[in-house]
């Protein structure tokens, strides 16, 4: 399956599982959005993976709406600089205060400027959204950017640093 993260460049996959969303499975209330209405409490999904390259030197997690109606998608979540040693982020780890994220992770602000999770929320009458939901595998330590840069950002960054990438796909809809 093509993802939007292709687009950042093609790379081998490894796996990416989670307790909390399935692959072309819809989201749980848990993962949707309560800031933006949906109903839901904002709790990032637990994930763990493995089978990525062995010159992995740090993680990124990302989450990303390619369908939000805003002409350049929506971004959910994202967390730089996870340490190579790291294989799996607890349930919440996106929560605000940081206090689940391993040492030197650090949470971007989302496309809503909050430096934490927002779960799923696609306008009513929408549709189908699904959200890709991504580890990528980085060969550097730090992905090197400013603490105040956009996902977007991240992601031209992640172009030249990504050595293998896990996506898992659920879904919401209104």
């Amino acid at each position: 399956m093509s993802t939007p993260y292709d687009l950042i460049a093609k790379v081998p996959a490894f796996t990416v599982t989670s307790t909390d969303v399935a692959d072309g499975a819809e989201m749980k209330p848990a993962q949707a959005s309560g800031v933006f209405g949906a109903g839901g409490d904002d709790v990032s999904p637990q994930l763990s993976w493995s089978g990525f390259p062995a010159e992995t030197k740090s993680f990124v997690v990302t989450v990303y709406d390619p369908t939000a109606p805003t002409g350049s998608g929506f971004w959910h979540w994202a967390v730089a600089d996870i340490p190579s040693t790291v294989t799996s982020l607890p349930t919440g780890a996106g929560s605000a205060d940081n206090a689940l994220l391993p040492e030197g992770a650090w949470q971007l602000a989302n496309d809503a400027r909050l430096r934490r999770y927002i779960g799923a929320a696609p306008p009513a009458g929408s549709g189908r959204h699904d959200y890709f939901i991504a580890v990528h595998a980085v060969d550097v330590e730090s992905i090197g950017i400013d603490k105040e840069s956009t996902p977007a950002f991240l992601g031209f960054n992640l172009a030249g640093h990504t050595l293998a990438r896990a996506v898992l796909t659920p879904y919401f809809s209104a």
